[in-house]
């Protein structure tokens, strides 16, 4: 590896680390116990939680909890969790915030140890906007995320 390659790949883990510090501080569960799985499709997308232990009835409460309140901050334009967490230049987030009421629905679920947020627009520009939303996700949580089974 040479002397550039390592620099950026230590910029990285320590953007990785930061991350993760400031998600404790916005996300009530264990991020380490938990993984988040984004799946992009067409015109829509689909954003995970889910307990890496079966039976973690905390975790599954606490995640069940944020992304009920999340959804609805969402709905009203309010990203001041991503903001904190990924900061402001965050890929896809001052599109997402800039969405009129209505561009984008979203709808909460619960899953098997976890829950779902799927969001929904037939507005090209706001759905490319949430898939670099999602990768920008994928690439800061690193371990604690991956990309799901997208239906393009």
């Amino acid at each position: 590896m040479d002397h550039a390659a390592h620099i950026k790949m230590m910029a990285q883990a320590q953007w990785q680390a930061e991350v993760s510090k400031r998600g404790m501080e916005v996300m009530p569960f264990n991020v380490a116990a938990t993984t988040h799985i984004f799946t992009k499709n067409d015109t829509d997308g689909v954003q995970q939680v889910v307990t890496k232990k079966a039976a973690d009835d905390t975790q599954l409460k606490l995640i069940r909890q944020h992304l009920q309140e999340i959804k609805t901050q969402f709905l009203n334009g309010d990203f001041s969790g991503p903001v904190h967490i990924h900061g402001q230049a965050m890929p896809g987030l001052a599109e997402l915030k800039d969405a009129k009421p209505g561009q984008i629905s979203i709808e909460y679920r619960d899953i098997n140890e976890g829950a779902e947020l799927i969001y929904r627009t037939t507005d090209k520009q706001l759905a490319s906007a949430l898939h670099q939303w999602f990768d920008a996700q994928l690439s800061d949580h690193e371990n604690d995320a991956k990309m799901g089974q997208s239906s393009f």
